[in-house]
């Protein structure tokens, strides 16, 4: 999974972290979780908070 792939690491969160309410995940806890998902491989340089943000909000979807 790339940074971009914004859908496939919400299911991945979603899977991981169940017992967490995503709207409570900060950026800088977000951008852990997501380089430690086991299908994931993108340079941590590529991040920012728009995309960090896309995750967020598609892991609420997912989620809700």
């Amino acid at each position: 999974m790339k940074w971009t792939d914004t859908f496939d690491i919400a299911i991945a969160l979603s899977e991981t972290h169940a017992e967490v309410d995503p709207k409570a995940v900060r950026f800088t806890q977000l951008m852990k979780w997501v380089m430690a998902l086991p299908d994931f491989n993108d340079d941590p340089a590529h991040c920012g908070e728009r995309i960090l943000e896309a995750i967020q909000m598609a892991w609420i979807d997912e989620v809700e």
